[in-house]
């Protein structure tokens, strides 16, 4: 593995790239395919590792589970490190739990500060959710837990994000989540709770299309009112707060659809998809593959729909993307 990736950093230059800073994407324009594809990324998992360093296939960036690389050292940083040479990375986390009452994990996040000093990510990113209560000690859910859209919690996210992005010193994304229960007594709706969050911290939103089709669904809606759900959802938000856009797949099961990355993306968040792009213009795009992780080729044909869609609706010179 280490002679591989010693031969791969012989043959390709180093490449880096800027933090991310949230300005509108409305009316971007494309100036040449290179840059389209400069738009388009994978999560990157360990089956792919050795294969990626290998080929370098052309892609955009990388995303990569924050907390597996914690670690100080380590065979796993070592290959983070390789990829860097080559790719932008995007570091995404699932342990911040930014909506948790009980504050930040401060361990958590000198793990992340450490992180993004070491790699300079392109983006930084987790999820509008809470995970970590404390009583007689700290208690770390498995999941990532639903939180109520109201001011107060506003109040909290606002809090913690803004105090992660100082501690990382620069701006972070949060996701939207798939959820299966929720808070009873919400006051704002979803997409003016991410406004409010953006508009308040400073942050962008890390729109997650296939969760807004899941949470559609759950609510009984068919798919094709799922469709219209999340097309209208996408249309409730302010101009210039997307900073990146996920794609995956999900389970269709008896009285459930399971946000369960294990797929290839459904052709209706496909459409969802081709809507975000006509109404935000060409954002960064990302392919999310975490259960039943299949063949590089497969992620990358996943890619090249993706750039497909993004080339026909936001076409290189055309001022906009297509309505």
């Amino acid at each position: 593995m280490d002679s591989s990736i010693d031969t791969v950093k012989a043959h390709v230059p180093t490449q880096r790239q800027a933090a991310f800073v949230p300005t509108p994407l409305v009316g971007q324009t494309l100036s040449n395919d290179g840059e389209l594809r400069q738009l388009l990324g994978i999560g990157w998992r360990q089956p792919h590792y050795q294969e990626l360093l290998l080929t370098l296939p052309p892609l955009g960036f990388l995303e990569v589970h924050s907390e597996n690389f914690f670690a100080e050292g380590g065979a796993s940083l070592s290959v983070l490190m390789a990829a860097r040479e080559h790719y932008p990375i995007s570091l995404h986390g699932v342990g911040l739990s930014l909506g948790s009452a009980c504050g930040l994990d401060r361990w958590h996040l000198d793990r992340l500060a450490a992180l993004v000093k070491r790699v300079d990510p392109v983006r930084v990113s987790d999820h509008a959710s809470f995970a970590r209560v404390v009583t007689s000690q700290a208690v770390h859910a498995n999941d990532l837990l639903p939180i109520p859209f109201t001011e107060a919690s506003l109040r909290l996210m606002v809090s913690h994000v803004q105090q992660v992005q100082e501690r990382l010193r620069r701006p972070m994304l949060i996701e939207n989540l798939s959820a299966y229960v929720g808070w009873e007594g919400n006051t704002l709706s979803e997409p003016e709770f991410f406004n409010q969050l953006c508009r308040q911290s400073g942050c962008a939103l890390l729109l997650d299309v296939n969760n807004l089709f899941v949470n559609a669904r759950n609510l009984g809606l068919s798919k094709a009112d799922s469709v219209k759900e999340a097309c209208a959802w996408i249309d409730a938000l302010r101009p210039g707060l997307v900073g990146e856009i996920h794609l995956a797949g999900h389970a269709e099961l008896p009285g459930i659809v399971i946000d369960d990355h294990g797929s290839r993306v459904a052709p209706e968040v496909w459409q969802i998809y081709a809507h975000a792009l006509r109404r935000l213009g060409p954002v960064p795009s990302l392919i999310e593959w975490d259960t039943e992780v299949p063949a590089l080729s497969v992620l990358m044909g996943e890619i090249a729909q993706a750039g497909a869609w993004m080339a026909e609706l936001c076409p290189t010179d055309a001022g906009q993307c297509s309505s």
